[in-house]
């Protein structure tokens, strides 16, 4: 049996994506910028995908900017904020300590550059509240970045609150959503949302490409420069085919959210349900405030690379964190702002699920977990030192 539950990392494309982007790698290959009838009907095209998206999100077309995907939409918000504030004497930027390193890294720029950055701490839960991020804002403060859901433990961020928060500071609120798109509603003028990234392979779409939205009268800094394309703001030949089968996917995606995102929560609390039958584990993240396909587990006494290889010969694909940082040997970040110890965080294991899971494929998942985590328990040393005594159990 073979079983794809990394859909955090990245969705397998839609027929429904593939089909928008085939015409626009044959027949129509016009250059957008071109003015002869090619070039225009491409252009045509980019103007359709900007109000099939914007309709999706609540924006208007021109406030869509499209980019390489979300660590670059991420990039651009961060950094032209900063800019923005500066010009106004402003140089303090609030965030969370558990963002996408598209952030975190950006913000560490930001930071040599003399702004300086608040990275509010994070409950156990792994919910931000909104008192939090009113208490951080400061008359200096001229951004505040908190990601719509966590792309490891799944949690969903009370961003509605913080918008209203920041929009009665006059602070420019950005949320990183690539995570949320497709399976949370996402409305930038009723959330109070300034500017907002999205990824298409996050939602059925293709990689490499993404979307920026700003709104309007936001000064934007190019972080491309070479071309006039993106009204100025984005320099570089725009991707047709990708950003048809990314409008596609994500006009798609909204119209069967509510249904899939019913399913999707049954198998979640199924596989949540399961898991935590397994001694000495834990779910990170609140059980109920999170997206309807993420389960996110910590196993005492175990490490999580060797789970994922023997989940992997077992036919199911997962992962233990960001599929950005998965050559890295530290313990999750996003964990351990939580509040997860080194030796426990070293022993999670991400699920994702998607629309095409199926309730067989979670009871088999269950069975294969529990298998994979007695055996790396009988062959681990730590295991033996916690049953024998000679360490205290962390996870109880």
């Amino acid at each position: 049996m073979n079983i794809y539950l990394d859909n955090a990392a990245t969705t397998k494309m839609s027929r429904t994506a593939i089909n928008a982007m085939l015409p626009y790698m044959d027949t129509v290959y016009g250059n957008p910028s071109s003015l002869h009838s090619a070039g225009q009907t491409a252009a045509e095209a980019l103007t359709r995908a900007r109000q099939q998206i914007s309709r999706c999100i609540g924006a208007e077309p021109e406030e869509i900017i499209f980019t390489s995907g979300g660590s670059e939409a991420d990039n651009q918000a961060i950094i032209s904020a900063a800019q923005m504030g500066r010009k106004k004497g402003k140089s303090h930027i609030v965030s969370t300590a558990f963002e996408h390193h598209a952030v975190l890294h950006t913000l560490k720029k930001m930071e040599k550059e003399g702004f300086e950055i608040t990275l509010l701490d994070v409950h156990e839960n792994g919910v931000v509240l909104p008192d939090q991020v009113e208490a951080a804002i400061r008359d200096d403060t001229c951004l505040v970045t908190v990601m719509y859901a966590n792309n490891e433990i799944g949690t969903i961020q009370p961003i509605e609150e913080i918008g209203r928060i920041c929009r009665a500071r006059n602070v420019l609120f950005h949320t990183d959503a690539v995570q949320a798109a497709g399976q949370l509603e996402i409305n930038v003028k009723e959330q109070n949302i300034d500017m907002l990234s999205l990824a298409a392979h996050k939602f059925h779409g293709p990689k490499g490409i993404g979307i920026l939205y700003a709104k309007k009268g936001a000064a934007l800094t190019p972080l491309i420069q070479g071309g006039a394309q993106e009204r100025g703001r984005r320099a570089g030949t725009e991707n047709i085919s990708g950003i048809m089968g990314m409008a596609a996917a994500l006009e798609e995606a909204c119209a069967h959210m509510e249904d899939n995102s019913r399913r999707l929560r049954v198998l979640r609390d199924q596989l949540i349900a399961g898991l935590s039958q397994i001694p000495h584990s834990i779910l990170n993240g609140d059980a109920e405030k999170r997206l309807p396909n993420n389960v996110n587990f910590c196993f005492e006494g175990i490490e999580g690379e060797s789970l994922l290889l023997l989940l992997d010969d077992k036919g199911i694909c997962a992962s233990s964190g960001s599929a950005c940082t998965s050559g890295s040997l530290d313990p999750s970040h996003v964990l351990l702002a939580i509040g997860r110890v080194h030796d426990v965080a070293h022993g999670s294991l991400r699920l994702t699920l998607s629309a095409e899971n199926t309730e067989e494929q979670i009871t088999y998942t269950i069975k294969a977990v529990k298998e994979a985590v007695e055996y790396l328990r009988s062959i681990s040393p730590v295991w033996r030192d916690l049953v024998s005594g000679k360490r205290d159990f962390i996870i109880k």
